[in-house]
């Protein structure tokens, strides 16, 4: 799908390939040396390998049960969606949400048509009926956006999240029935 976004760059959302493993960790390694609002670390992302992107872009390219999709600008990929189905038969209506974009991507609109694509491919989906995410309580921009896509919020993790600083941050659970 491409898009415009307010600064005149195109916007280009696709489904990743094995190819953009090296693209996609450096994005990912970025964006967790630009927030907190990540469960890794810089340390973590910096440790991930090559070998582990490649698979992890390979368990969703070959799996039509759960989502991968990018978001590149200028052939730079700058942010990412995805949702994994459970893996549980009980569970097989469930699917877990995720996404990132890099800081410099940030209030253009791509958050907005990663999760307008997420939702299209979800109510699409022959099993999922639920969408759900945790989302630190801080990241207020996020819980707006997911708010504004009719998700809600059904409960709470105290404490659930250790900042570098030192501060302790609670997690919201959030979910949303799509069909």
């Amino acid at each position: 799908m491409h898009h415009f976004l307010p600064n005149g760059q195109e916007l280009l959302i696709r489904p990743a390939k094995p190819e953009d493993a090296p693209a996609l960790l450096d994005c990912y390694r970025q964006t967790t040396k630009e927030t907190d609002f990540l469960l890794n670390t810089p340390a973590e992302a910096q440790a991930m390998t090559l070998a582990s992107e490649r698979s992890f872009i390979q368990f969703f390219g070959d799996n039509s049960r759960h989502l991968l999709l990018l978001a590149e600008v200028g052939g730079q990929i700058v942010g990412s969606v995805t949702v994994k189905q459970s893996s549980f038969h009980k569970q097989r209506h469930l699917g877990e949400f995720g996404i990132a974009v890099q800081h410099a991507y940030w209030n253009l609109g791509i958050g907005r048509r990663l999760m307008t694509a997420m939702m299209r491919w979800a109510i699409q989906h022959p099993e999922i009926t639920i969408i759900h995410f945790n989302v630190l309580a801080n990241n207020e921009k996020a819980i707006q956006l997911y708010r504004n896509f009719d998700f809600t919020e059904y409960g709470r993790q105290p404490q659930a999240i250790w900042q570098p600083d030192g501060t302790f941050v609670d997690l919201i659970m959030m979910c949303k029935t799509v069909k």
